[in-house]
């Protein structure tokens, strides 16, 4: 069976690497996400997942497993997604300075009608941080494409001083859930059944 990942992130290549999944290919249509209004952080992100596994469906062949998945944060109930620029990233690491946020993931799987959802999510604290420390770290571009505007698993782990939940989550791909939900699409991550 041919799997398909409905996503231009490194970071959730690397995971499916991690966690044995592959040969995969990526396919992501150019798709505007658009979604309801009124949909708690938990849905939308489970909608905008459901709007990329189904268009790239509609570019691969019948019987593709399409993985896709959807990232962001929310801070005292505003989201926040990806900075266009360098001011909002700006602007969105000093609302998170020094404060908990929570981190929601949308999951969705789907292959010939079967869609299987799912979302996690995790509080993040961030340590205090200097109006200095913030321009360096929009320096280095790493915030520009990161829902939040940072990237745990890069150098913006030195702004993370605890969390609370899966750190993967935070990441872009909650590797547990979806670990569990690839055995109904006939993938076993970790061996195949006896």
């Amino acid at each position: 069976m041919r799997i398909i990942l409905a996503s231009r992130s490194p970071r959730r290549r690397e995971l499916l690497l991690q966690m044995g999944i592959g040969p995969f290919d990526i396919l992501v249509p150019d798709t505007p996400e658009v979604a309801p209004p009124g949909l708690s952080p938990a849905e939308l992100v489970i909608c905008l997942s459901v709007e990329k596994a189904k268009a790239a469906a509609e570019l691969a062949e019948p019987g593709a497993l399409l993985i896709a998945s959807d990232t962001m944060v929310e801070l005292d109930g505003k989201l926040l997604g990806k900075p266009r620029d360098e001011a909002e990233a700006f602007s969105m690491l000093r609302r998170l300075a020094g404060r908990v946020h929570t981190v929601y993931t949308g999951l969705a799987l789907y292959r010939d009608g079967l869609l299987r959802t799912a979302c996690e999510h995790t509080d993040v604290r961030f340590r205090t941080l200097t109006d200095g420390e913030i321009r360096a770290y929009i320096a280095t571009g790493e915030p520009m494409d990161k829902a939040g505007a940072y990237g745990i698993q890069g150098r913006g782990s030195v702004l993370v001083e605890a969390i609370y939940g899966d750190f993967f989550t935070v990441m872009g791909l909650p590797v547990c859930r979806l670990g569990q939900m690839l055995p109904e699409f006939g993938v076993y991550p970790l061996s195949e059944p006896t």
